[in-house]
Parts: C-alpha cells; structure tokens; sequence
C-alpha cells in the first residue's frame, strides 16, 4: 500500500468514527414533558387573605419541558404556566403570576418567573384565565421541582393583595 492510499484509509476510518460517536450523542439526548398542577385559594396564602378577595379561587398546571442527555441529568428546561381564576370581586385587577419555592405555610423566592405585564391577565367579573409559554427554567430549578413538588407554590398576586391573593403547592399531575 502507499503511504496515501494509507492516509486515506486513516481519514475514512477516522470520519466514520466520528459520524457514528455524533449520531450516538444525538441519540442519547432524550425529551421530557412533565405537568403539575396546583388548586389556589386565598386561605392558602401567608398570612390567609380575608376581606372581598378571599373568596376567589383558581387552578394552574405548570408542563416543564425537559431535556436529558445520556445520563439522564437535565441540560436543558422550559415552563408552560396555564391558570385560571374565579369568584373574585369583579374590581381585582391581578398583577402576577409565577412559581416560588415554598413549602405549606413559608414564603418564597420567585423561581420561574413568566414575567407577566400590567394588563396581561385581564378578569370579567371576578374570572379569568392566563397562560405563557416557552419560559426558561434553570435545570437545576427543574430537577429540584421533580424531587419534591410539595415544596414549590404557584401563586397570583392583585393590586389590593401585592404579596399574594391566592397560592396552591405544586403537585405532580395524575
């Protein structure tokens, strides 16, 4: 054999190699979905809401969209955050929605945090519903909500409630 021909072997062999570790890699990497839901009320808020508001009432599901590389670990998270909300006196005018970190009965940090605007959740008469897609999650955030949902709130805040109108603990949806 001649030294290029011998080259050129090395080079096709070295080329099929690395095509085939690539397309090993690709195949590795894995996707997730992973709903949680939480049903809010203002009795669940620290302190408990009292006054017109605390008759109001909602329900979020939170889709984390994971991805896994071949050890399974989470490179890479995104959140759909969906809710509704009803009951609430027809002047609450709400000012934000997300998810912190919180057991029963302790506040929290904001952890994944939708960034609604004044005016993005709108109420007629007391009911209304929001939602936003494609918001990023730190996989660590994400991994942490996987292990112990219970210790994660969803929650909706009102102009007379800045703190927080009305909250439910993450749950893993059946």
């Amino acid at each position: 054999m001649t030294r290029s021909f011998q080259f050129a072997m090395t080079l096709t062999a070295l080329a099929l190699g690395l095509a085939v570790t690539t397309s090993n890699s690709r195949a590795a990497v894995q996707t997730e979905d992973v709903t949680f839901t939480a049903t809010m009320s203002p009795a669940n808020e620290v302190p408990a809401i009292s006054g017109d508001e605390s008759k109001g009432s909602g329900e979020a599901t939170i889709v984390l969209h994971l991805t896994r590389d071949a050890s399974k670990a989470i490179t890479a998270a995104t959140a759909d955050l969906r809710g509704t909300v009803k009951d609430f006196p027809a002047s609450t005018a709400l000012t934000a929605a997300h998810v912190h970190r919180g057991a029963a009965g302790t506040n929290g940090g904001v952890i994944i945090n939708p960034m609604f605007k004044a005016g993005d959740i709108v109420l007629s008469n007391g009911a209304g519903s929001f939602s936003k897609t494609g918001v990023t999650v730190p996989p660590a955030v994400a991994q942490e909500i996987l292990n112990g949902p219970a210790n994660f709130y969803f929650n909706v805040h009102s102009t007379a409630n800045p703190s927080g109108v009305a909250r439910g603990q993450l749950s893993a949806a059946k």
